[in-house]
């Protein structure tokens, strides 16, 4: 930012202040802004400074200060919950954080249309538990459940465990409030499933990370609540079995099938005997399994399940399984697969992790790819596998020596994307594109499609004021 910008951005905030209220408005020395300068993996550059952080209440509040920094030409970077890891939410230039944080609750829920209109700093967990004590069930599911922003949520297209039967968030949002970059408030608070009158409007906002416009409300889909959940842990010889083994659980369990986590050797490893845990089946085996139903009927459900489990190690398709007999050891069959934020606890630290995806037949086989390829740049690099491959998720954890260097990381990243696009696949699966990916975006996108997607840019902030730096 130049000086004569950095000065109309310190007018800019006094002037909002003024008319928002200290409260709404803080400056460097009123609030605390080293945890607005981070998301869960990502750091804003050294020395950068903030013009200020806005806290607005409501959807006006929000209008009111990005017309004020469209008409100065001051950056403004929206942020959620800050559990991003894509750096979508960290400031790369001096600009206005606008924290959407205190623009919570729940505005209706419709048991009805089975819908819920909430504000968009509302968190993931709360918006579960309200489904839950209106007997219906809201089925994203994330790590960060606790601190994550249900309008973050839609911003990044979040993913999470139960994709495969109910979709990303794209598929779990009706409608959308969003303030445009000119302040500008679009309301398309949709409650019907149906509704072709025109462009979906709401899908340009949904995974466009703050670029696009600010979403301020949403208008959620809620579903039935499962009366059972049956968790099995299982084991399979190699790709082709687990391929074959997906086919057979689909075709077995139909509609009620929630999650079919994969696990390669080394990840299964580290999230047992590395961190304590007693595994709950040997090592030894080419791939592990988590899955899981959600169902209606628990005894016939968890019937079902054994009995398909049963036929599954009769057949020779299953070398061994492991059935989870209550709450208790359900829990236990999850740690394991959601330990990768305990890698620091085994030495796996730092490390690169990537979030592609590739067409499910292909997973297998660029898993050996890309390791052979990180193998031959270099030996000393340590990686495991683990994925929705369901889903064609597939997660990749680099180990990287504490020497390395910025360009040699670069150089990693370079590869293991070179390698995604030119396998046909994505690389971001779910966690967006942000200040990370932006440089690899065309290994996933035509010149066209990333021409059209400068185009919408152009169109919505023709100042280029939202979120500067990301996705495109």
């Amino acid at each position: 930012m130049t000086p004569d910008r950095q000065a109309a951005g310190a007018v800019l905030i006094r002037t909002l202040q003024e008319e928002l209220g200290a409260s709404v408005i803080q400056t460097p020395g009123e609030a605390d802004f080293a945890r607005h300068l981070r998301d869960f993996t990502n750091e804003a550059p050294q020395g950068l400074q903030l013009l200020g952080i806005a806290y607005p209440h409501t959807t006006e509040q929000v209008a009111h200060i990005l017309r004020a920094c469209h008409a100065a030409n001051v950056p403004v970077t929206p942020q959620g919950g800050l559990t991003g890891i894509a750096g979508g939410a960290v400031p790369v230039v001096p600009s206005l954080v606008l924290s959407l944080e205190r623009m919570r609750g729940i505005e209706e829920l419709d048991t009805n249309a089975r819908t819920m209109t909430v504000l968009a700093g509302t968190v993931l967990e709360t918006v579960q538990n309200a489904a839950e004590e209106a007997d219906l069930f809201f089925p994203l599911d994330l790590g960060g459940r606790g601190t994550a922003q249900i309008g973050g949520n839609a911003a990044t297209n979040a993913g999470g465990n139960r994709v495969l039967r109910y979709g990303m968030m794209r598929d779990l949002v009706l409608g959308l409030e969003v303030v445009l970059a000119d302040g500008t408030v679009v309301s398309s608070l949709n409650k019907m499933l149906k509704n072709n009158a025109g462009y979906d409007l709401k899908n340009l906002f949904i995974g466009s990370e703050g670029t696009l416009g600010i979403i301020t409300r949403l208008v959620l889909r809620l579903f039935p609540k499962p009366r059972s959940a049956v968790t099995g842990l299982v084991a399979v010889a190699d790709y082709a079995a687990l391929l074959e083994l997906l086919r057979a659980a689909s075709s077995a369990f139909g509609a009620t099938l929630a999650a079919f986590e994969v696990m390669w050797p080394e990840f299964y490893r580290l999230g047992t005997t590395a961190l304590g845990r007693t595994p709950p089946l040997p090592e030894g085996h080419g791939i592990y399994v988590l899955l899981e139903t959600l169902g209606t009927d628990p005894q016939r459900d968890e019937t079902r399940f054994q009995e398909v489990i049963a036929e599954l190690l009769d057949s020779g398709l299953l070398q061994d399984a492991v059935v989870a007999g209550s709450g208790r050891q359900r829990q236990e069959l999850w740690a394991i697969r959601d330990c990768p934020g305990e890698f620091p606890k085994v030495g796996h630290w730092p490390q690169l992790g990537f979030d592609v995806s590739l067409p499910a037949g292909r997973i297998g086989d660029f898993v050996e790819h890309s390791r052979r390829l990180l193998q031959e740049h270099r030996p000393d690099l340590a990686c495991v596998y683990f994925g929705h491959l369901a889903d064609s998720n597939l997660h990749l954890s680099v180990r990287v020596p504490e020497q390395a260097s910025p360009a040699e990381i670069e150089a990693i990243e370079e590869l293991v994307y070179r390698a995604v696009g030119e396998w046909g696949g994505s690389i971001s699966a779910e966690h967006g594109i942000g200040l990370l990916k932006r440089a690899f975006l065309h290994y996933s996108r035509s010149p066209a499609e990333m021409e059209l997607m400068r185009a919408f840019k152009r169109t919505l902030d023709p100042k280029g004021i939202l979120n500067p730096g990301k996705v495109i």
